[in-house]
C-alpha cells in the first residue's frame, strides 16, 4: 500500500510573516512491490499559511490572498 508523508521542501525566512517559513510537500511513494516508481508530489503548502490568511492585507499565493507574489520562487 503506498504511503503519504509531509515533508521539508525548502525553509527561507519570509518578510511578510517575519520568521522562518518552510515549504512543505505531501509525498506519496509507492507499495513496496513498486520500488522503481519515483515519490510523487501530491500537495504543497507554507508552515505559515492559515497564520497569513487571517490578516486584512494580502500576503502571498500560500496564504490564498495574493495569486503573483511567491516568496518561495527562485530569484
Amino acid at each position: 500500500m503506498a504511503e503519504k508523508h509531509w515533508e521539508t521542501i525548502k525553509v527561507q525566512f519570509c518578510d511578510h510573516a517575519g520568521c522562518e517559513v518552510s515549504l512543505d510537500g505531501e509525498f506519496v511513494y509507492p507499495a513496496e512491490f513498486l520500488p522503481d516508481q519515483p515519490a510523487r508530489l501530491v500537495s504543497q503548502r507554507c508552515s505559515r499559511g492559515l497564520d497569513c490568511n487571517q490578516w486584512n492585507n494580502m500576503t502571498c499565493i500560500w496564504a490564498g490572498t495574493n495569486p503573483v507574489h511567491d516568496p518561495f520562487r527562485q530569484k
